[in-house]
């Protein structure tokens, strides 16, 4: 199979097929690396309006962008209606403060397309004919309240009578550094339209930061063809199909114009865009500088198709043109039949063509949420010899601590416009889905933010731009654990260089986030937002400690990842056993300290968090939610033939059993497996309390949606929880959408919507429970039902419920679409998929980031699973 060879050729240092991937945010502006502002201020810092006329510092933002993976060189498209004020080279959004419900893109693209290697990719956008409405976007959602929609770019009725271009980007790898490009332009209004096409090349901004052995490189045009040389990437040519007028000018800042100042050029980065629009003569009439495009300028009538055929490639002989005809046919034509071949040997045949058409549009999600990542966060800190010097004040504000960071790499971020940096827990889920197509990737993220210049020398693991310092939750172990088993289960290597850095990321948890020493943990946000009465990440509204079950819930189950982790390298190297030993004593005393220290409450059958006051008095915070239920992924099975094999970690287990009272109670008694292997179950959930809380977990008016479990309880619509500190309310209701509380501000406000990485994660779990109890121990399901099934069949159908997100119902509409009728019947729109990062806890409708691909890719396992 071709994309597999080329991915053992990319693994081995064979062939570079990795080098060159869509790896261009679709946002730079309003990031922290970008932001030298005193106080933080990023959105304001560097807004969209300025991110035209500005060259970057850390890295570029296009659209449909390509670069390599040290982006040297950027290719993007850029698009004018001859309406717009600006070209539409980035898509527009809403900053945190601009949404009423946070950060938002405004625009409609799609990743239709990728294979690993980036041999083959697709990319869609539906771009309107007419002005473009940036300013009504932004005055409309800010004179909306929280308890309204958002407005969205189709709410402004840009798109009626079809009155917009559909423009598709097809790239097709000839070599690992030759992209043969196609730009398919439709028209689907109903009278003709002239469209100006910009495939635009750029060299990224090295030099004007005051950095030693920084050469400015060039781009020289001439009609249908760009020519760059770089010193350290050599050359490379854009050539085009059509005579496409070249334009040039230089990625340098326009001073001019945003401050009053004088600039280093005549042709500054935003000279296309001036010449383009408004006629200016801001571009080179020498043809030469950093920053080019080929001009096409097309008319089509209504429903007319064109295509522009372009090629990419580095070009050291500079001989000749690049050819467009036979050899760019073949290429395009192998390579997507290659895609299909590859896809199909991926997703099972058993798969529906809908759960199919998911499953790959959800790969390629992943694949567009590569992206060059570049922060040396000492330099930022200090600021560039060539600039003005930072305000004094940065130096003790954000990510201060995390000097050491240097990040130079393709990482996988959880989507590329709204969240174009990584976040560690995120990432660990994108790897579970990832490892499906491309283990070898999957396990290098994984090794990647436990590195030394990433890692905090404390252990901490960073979390993201935002905070490095907050505290996600402890993930790592687990995915490292899903992906070599999905690659499978022969890495040991990896396996063992993840563990090692793991223990010092276990230790940072056990000395940092245990303030009492007593097994019971506490962690602040953990990624569960305003899940809560207050604010878990900020100071308590009286003096006290707040004791959290899924910070107790995580590092249980993070004691029982390095545990199973142990086991597996102990069976091949005895050193480890006696990690295993450990690690299965540390997961026993938590899971007894959670029911010990009260977290458990045995009237309600549930976990809930407690304020532990300073006088000892605990005060639990009865809030039914995800919190109390992820206890439940804290779970293990170890058989007999393990424990013959390990005799050290056998005989503490029977000690621990025979002398230590409660803690022995969360080791279950041996019991025959389905397959007939004698087996122990170690759980933070018993079996005297697992269908208690599943009872729960289960019930359609607490957890249990049509299209998974909830984040909060449905019980809190009619009976909110209240609990009055320090003189002031504090109250939790049930919210199924975005939360009407701006405890967070932004868009990380959830109190009850549906949200993929924790419901895999209960998935997980009950499989686990089912492959201890087997098939003839059921639960109630529907709680209410009095039909019982076996946990299994539950999990499955909870899987089926996350899939049908995506599906189209009876009536042809997609759940994730919720009432928008453009997207759920217009033919041309509602089979483009989207994988929002969280969805509405009774209808299923899409929320937050809309292109949130990575931990909402976890439904491609669940496809691959259910259908295996």
């Amino acid at each position: 199979m071709a994309e597999r060879l080329r991915l053992a050729q990319a693994d081995s240092g064979e062939q570079p097929w990795r080098a060159w991937g869509p790896y261009v945010a679709e946002r730079a502006w309003g990031t922290v690396r970008e932001d030298y502002s005193e106080h933080g201020t990023a959105w304001d810092y560097f807004p969209h309006d300025h991110a035209r006329s500005r060259a970057y510092r850390w890295n570029d933002d296009g659209m449909a962008g390509i670069c390599d993976d040290r982006q040297t060189f950027c290719f993007a498209l850029a698009l004018w209606n001859g309406q717009d004020p600006i070209l539409k080279e980035r898509m527009f959004g809403l900053g945190g403060d601009g949404g009423n419900h946070g950060e938002d893109a405004k625009e409609y693209w799609w990743y239709q397309d990728s294979t690993p290697t980036h041999s083959w990719m697709r990319w869609r956008y539906h771009y309107p004919q007419e002005a473009f409405p940036y300013d009504q976007l932004v005055r409309v959602n800010g004179q909306r309240s929280r308890e309204e929609a958002e407005y969205e770019l189709a709410d402004t009725g840009i798109f009626d009578e079809d009155r917009y271009w559909a423009v598709t980007v097809d790239y097709a790898k000839a070599s690992p550094k030759d992209m043969c490009i196609a730009i398919h332009i439709a028209n689907r209004g109903p009278a003709a339209a002239t469209l100006h096409v910009l495939p635009t090349l750029w060299f990224r901004n090295t030099w004007s930061w005051g950095l030693p052995n920084r050469a400015v490189p060039s781009i020289v045009g001439r009609p249908g063809r760009l020519a760059g040389r770089h010193r350290t990437l050599g050359s490379i040519v854009l050539e085009g199909d059509e005579r496409g007028a070249p334009l040039l000018c230089d990625n340098e800042t326009n001073s001019q114009r945003l401050w009053g100042q004088p600039g280093t050029t005549m042709f500054p980065k935003d000279g296309i865009n001036d010449f383009v629009v408004s006629g200016a003569p801001t571009v080179n009439p020498a043809l030469t500088g950093t920053k080019g495009a080929l001009h096409y300028k097309i008319t089509l009538g209504p429903g007319e198709t064109r295509t522009i055929r372009l090629r990419l490639a580095a070009d050291d002989d500079q001989v000749g043109a690049l050819d467009l005809a036979d050899e760019w046919n073949e290429v395009m034509r192998g390579r997507l039949a290659e895609a299909d071949e590859f896809f199909d040997a991926v997703i099972p045949a058993a798969a529906s063509p809908e759960e199919k058409a998911v499953a790959r549009q959800g790969i390629a999600g992943l694949m567009w949420g590569k992206q060059f990542y570049h922060f040396d966060v000492k330099q930022w800190l200090a600021g560039d010899p060539g600039s003005a010097p930072p305000p004094p004040g940065r130096r003790y504000g954000r990510n201060n601590a995390w000097w050491h960071m240097n990040s130079f790499d393709v990482i996988s971020m959880p989507d590329p416009w709204e969240y174009p940096w990584y976040a560690a827990w995120d990432l660990a889920f994108h790897c579970v889905s990832i490892a499906r197509v491309d283990p070898a990737f999957a396990k290098a993220q994984l090794v990647l933010l436990l590195r030394e210049w990433y890692m905090h020398p404390n252990g901490q693991i960073p979390a993201y731009e935002w905070a490095f310092g907050d505290v996600n939750p402890p993930v790592h172990a687990w995915a490292a654990l899903r992906v070599f088993e999905i690659d499978g289960g022969r890495d040991f290597d990896f396996l063992a260089r993840v563990m090692h850095k793991l223990l010092m990321n276990f230790t940072w948890w056990v000395n940092r986030k245990d303030v009492g020493g007593n097994n019971v943990f506490e962690g602040g946000f953990l990624g569960l937002d305003n899940v809560g009465p207050f604010d878990r990440s900020a100071a308590l509204p009286v003096a006290g400690v707040l004791e959290q079950s899924d910070g107790t819930g995580w590092m249980a189950m993070y004691a029982l990842n390095l545990l199973d982790m142990a086991i597996r390298l102990a069976l091949h190297d005895r050193t480890y056993e006696d990690m295993a030993t450990k690690f299965f004593e540390h997961f026993a005393y938590i899971a007894e300290a959670a029911y010990r220290q009260g977290l458990w409450d045995e009237e309600d059958c549930f976990f809930y968090d407690q304020l532990r006051l300073p006088d000892g008095h605990k005060l639990p915070l009865k809030v039914r939610s995800i919190v109390g239920l992820l206890p439940l992924a804290a779970t293990t099975r170890i058989t007999k033939a393990t424990l013959d094999r390990l005799p050290e970690l056998s005989a503490r287990l029977r000690w621990l059993r025979a002398s230590q009272g409660e803690v022995a109670d969360v080791i279950s008694a041996r019991r025959l497996s389905p397959e007939g292997r004698q087996q122990r179950l170690l759980a933070m959930v018993g079996q005297d309390q697992l269908l208690r809380v599943l009872g729960r977990m289960l019930d359609p008016e607490e957890f249990l949606s049509a299209y998974g479990i909830r984040t909060l309880s449905r019980s809190h619509l009619e009976k909110p929880f209240t609990v009055s500190l320090g003189g002031s309310d504090f109250t939790v209701g049930y919210e199924p959408a975005e939360s009407t509380s701006g405890l967070f501000g932004g868009n990380s406000n959830w109190r009850g919507p549906i949200w993929m990485p924790v419901n895999y994660l209960l998935i997980e779990a009950l499989r686990e429970y089912a492959g201890f109890f087997g098939h003839d121990f059921k639960a109630e399901y529907p709680t209410g039902s009095q039909q019982k099934e076996p946990l299994a069949d539950i999990a499955d159908d909870i899987s089926r419920r996350l899939i049908a997100l995506f599906l189209p119902d009876e009536n042809g509409h997609r759940p994730i679409y919720g009432a928008s009728n453009l997207l759920q019947t217009h033919p041309d729109w509602k089979d483009l998929i989207v994988f929002p990062e969280y969805f509405h806890g009774d209808n299923g409708a899409g929320l937050g980031a809309w292109h949130q691909t990575g931990w909402t890719a976890l439904v491609v396992d669940l496809i691959l699973t259910l259908r295996r």
